[in-house]
């Protein structure tokens, strides 16, 4: 065992000893007390009896008279104001004088003990005894979402509670958390200080109960992940380890350290890779306009998203049977002996034990109806063109871009290029086999540059954040960069389609005067992702299939491959559609909508069974399927 581990545990059990050490010492006290009274009580009875002056007993007083008398005078010393006779004086003075040094010392000890909780409250130290909670481990900018989007998903719950631990002072957690975070819904926010490292600390956040716990990197540091990997630690070895598995989800920065860390965690850790996830959702969203909107909506939980559902009663139906199953509930795949498997053949019989992957507007609204019947009204089957090579514009850098190309390069057909202009020379890249790489040193905010490059002649324009500037400076380039591209384009007659990477949500309202098509923000989308995965562990697995070019992604594909523009169709209708081309629609996009916010820029994902829309040139099929 190591040494520091070692050491953590001796600490802990010390800490456990010295916190019963104040009860043990008060109850000595007490049975002292009762012990003195006793005996002296008993032996004023005996004296007293036997010199038989005025003092002497009743006949009616027995022991316990004088037991009684010598309890009185040790709580209250004026008791012996109106004694008479020297030995019986005497003794009642060594029962005050016992008396008055048992008791100062029983209140002594009583009101340090009370002091010593009021500071820990004050301190945020002490020990939180709610169950059943969601535990954040750790601080970042990222705590105020994650609080946000669980206060909504605990809305259905009574009494929820979320304690954050971090090395960091109580009221100023509890001060930021209600200034960013203005709505609750009824969900209580506990803070605590300490160390989420250590194993006395940890404690502290009653990890034991809790239904879920999340790990947070400290900003600031050069190297958060050590941290989480540390408190990961901590929670799998700790001494007071409930017999249950621990549910927790973890927050990694560098892809180098998933190995290590899914080591440490083995199977209680889920971990989101911030990078990795940012540039998978990057790359599919830059090649299809309106993606980033319908992701944002899976992954928070303020309208639709992925919930894990048990429905034996479709047991043997197959899998489009399920898709009719349901009238506001779109099914999406199945889990089978533990693993997820999106968008299967529309035949695939479920057996005994499959669950199914759904996108609901809430876990209580998943309910089965009566099997909705196919109406087939307008709808055709048209083949798609071949997939041609791209030309793509990267402009800035960021800890995304490595894992972003080598996820472009599984997308795109062979002799597609891509140009990136970054202001310091490029990182080590993956080795690309459908994708060129060309490099330009300069500053993206530069017209003049972005004139060079001809940027209205790229199929798609990626502009990156680069955080090693700050937040804000970092968004204020993106900012004069997209300004600047969206006047080149509205100069030359052309529509660019153009993503772009925020880095604080409150700038994206401001960004959005420049018409991009898309914004990935993200610490609030790797954010979204740790909530959900506290709620649900399965949901992991869903995003490692969804996130992934070599499994099944979300398409928007143009709304006259599946049905006829202009016809009334049912839902039914473009379920059908879809699965004739082997895929699972999921709902659809109207492009009269695509720049209205309160729209939710056109998209309408999981729309009833029932529902009917009518479809105009631009509008799109939202499916899952295979590129």
């Amino acid at each position: 065992m190591p040494q520091s581990t070692l050491r953590e545990r001796l600490r802990y059990r010390f800490d456990v000893w010295m916190s019963g050490g104040t009860v043990a010492l008060m109850g000595l006290l007490g049975l002292a007390t009762l012990v003195f009274v006793v005996v002296l009580g008993v032996i004023t009875w005996i004296v007293l009896a036997l010199i038989r002056d005025e003092n002497s007993p009743d006949p009616d007083e027995g022991p316990f008279d004088f037991m009684w008398g010598a309890l009185m005078r040790t709580l209250d010393p004026g008791t012996m104001g109106g004694d008479r006779g020297w030995a019986f004086r005497v003794l009642m003075l060594i029962v005050t004088i016992g008396g008055l040094i048992i008791v100062a010392s029983l209140i002594g000890i009583v009101s340090g003990a009370f002091d010593g909780r009021i500071e820990q409250l004050r301190k945020g130290r002490s020990r939180v005894l709610e169950r059943d909670h969601t535990l954040i481990l750790g601080w970042n900018s990222k705590v105020f979402s994650i609080i946000r989007e669980l206060a909504m998903a605990n809305e259905s719950r009574r009494r929820a509670h979320i304690v954050v631990l971090a090395d960091r002072d109580k009221v100023a957690m509890e001060d930021e958390i209600r200034a960013l975070v203005r709505d609750l819904r009824g969900t209580t926010v506990i803070c605590r200080t300490g160390d989420p490292k250590s194993l006395i600390d940890l404690e502290i956040g009653n990890p034991a109960t809790a239904r879920s716990i999340i790990l947070l990197g400290p900003e600031g540091t050069d190297d958060p992940d050590t941290d989480v990997i540390k408190a990961a630690l901590a929670l799998t070895s700790s001494p007071v380890h409930s017999e249950r598995k621990y549910h927790v989800v973890g927050e990694l920065t560098e892809p180098a350290n998933l190995d290590i860390a899914r080591l440490v965690g083995g199977d209680e850790v889920k971990w989101v890779v911030g990078p990795d996830f940012i540039g998978r959702i990057t790359v599919q969203t830059c090649r299809q306009s309106g993606l980033s909107n319908i992701y944002q909506e899976l992954l928070d939980f303020d309208r639709d998203e992925i919930y894990i559902t048990d429905q034996p009663t479709l047991i043997g139906s197959t899998y489009f049977d399920a898709q009719m199953a349901f009238d506001d509930s779109t099914v999406i795949g199945v889990v089978r002996d533990g693993g997820v498997r999106l968008n299967p053949p529309g035949d695939l019989a479920l057996i005994s034990g499959d669950r199914l992957i759904v996108i609901a507007e809430d876990d209580s609204t998943i309910h089965l109806g009566e099997r909705h019947r196919v109406d087939a009204t307008g709808i055709v089957k048209r083949e798609r063109p071949p997939q041609a090579a791209e030309r793509i514009l990267v402009l800035g850098e960021s800890s995304t871009l490595p894992t972003m190309l080598a996820e472009l390069d599984q997308y795109v057909a062979a002799g597609s290029r891509a140009t990136i202009v970054t202001r310091r020379p490029l990182p080590e890249l993956p080795e690309l086999e459908r994708l060129s790489v060309t490099s330009w040193v300069g500053d993206a905010t530069q017209r003049r540059l972005l004139e060079t490059l001809d940027a209205t002649s790229y199929d798609h324009v990626i502009v990156l954040a680069d955080p090693t500037v700050g937040t804000q400076q970092a968004d204020s380039r993106t900012l004069v960069t997209l300004l600047q591209l969206r006047d080149i384009a509205r100069r030359a007659g052309r529509d660019l389609n153009i993503v772009s990477e925020m880095l604080d949500d409150a700038n994206r309202e401001l960004a959005e005067v420049t018409e991009a098509d898309d914004f990935i923000v993200t610490d609030k989308l790797v954010a979204l992702a740790l909530a959900q995965i506290s709620e649900d562990a399965l949901v992991a697995d869903v995003y490692d299939v969804l996130f992934s070019s070599t499994d099944c992604e979300i398409y928007l594909h143009p709304a006259q491959e599946y049905v006829e523009l202009g016809a009334e169709v049912e839902m039914t209708g473009i379920i059908e559609a879809a699965r004739r081309h082997g895929e699972t629609a999921i709902g659809y996009r109207q492009a009269a909508s695509a720049r209205d916010r309160a729209s939710a820029y056109g998209v309408h994902l999981n729309p009833a069974k029932s529902s009917r829309v009518v479809f105009a040139p631009g509008d799109q099929i939202i499916v899952l399927g295979e590129h």
